[in-house]
């Protein structure tokens, strides 16, 4: 599940970066876009995260339904405060904050679950059912309430006119997507 959020971050990361000039280019209007168009769920978002299901293998097509809802509101309901914006020419740093649902300590918790109680996730012939595990990890996700908060620098360049985000570190799309073992 942590590929399916990697991939969906970078791919978005890529295709943001690609869009058509902003007439609010500076570094902290960069991030407040990448952001904003989590929350509002634009269409690249919605759409990249169509094409990272349809690649998945490891949910039923009512799973992927159900881990779509699921993102959906960890995407509107990430917060984010910029806290500062460094320039140095063609180089920024953008202090964020944000708040973010933590899935972390559910994933944890299901893991830990499966280890003790493996039965409970067997088939008819007694053998692990992954389905079965999916369904119970999504019925914990789902029951998310808890929220964490990280602070990011994320770094841009300038190219040419633009400035545009550079790729996120593994730690920080963690942090983004609320997966982030802390």
């Amino acid at each position: 599940m942590k590929q399916i959020f990697i991939i969906s971050l970078l791919s978005f990361c890529l295709l943001f970066n690609g869009c058509g000039e902003n007439l609010n280019n500076t570094p902290t209007k960069q991030v407040e876009m990448f952001f904003m168009n989590y929350q509002t769920l634009n269409q690249d978002v919605i759409e990249d995260l169509n094409d990272v299901l349809t690649t998945d293998n490891s949910m039923t097509e009512t799973q992927k339904d159900k881990y779509k809802d699921i993102m959906k509101n960890h995407y509107k309901n990430l917060v984010y405060d910029v806290k500062d914006e460094s320039v140095n020419g063609d180089t920024a740093i953008v202090t964020v904050e944000i708040e973010v649902y933590d899935y972390s300590k559910i994933i944890a918790n299901v893991n830990k679950y499966l280890e003790e109680h493996p039965d409970e996730f067997a088939d008819d012939d007694n053998n692990y059912s992954q389905e079965k595990f999916m369904d119970y990890r999504l019925e914990e996700l789902e029951k998310v309430k808890d929220k964490v908060k990280y602070t990011l620098d994320l770094n841009l360049t300038k190219v040419g006119d633009k400035w545009q985000m550079d790729q996120i570190s593994s730690i920080d799309e963690d942090k983004i997507l609320g997966i982030y073992e802390y």
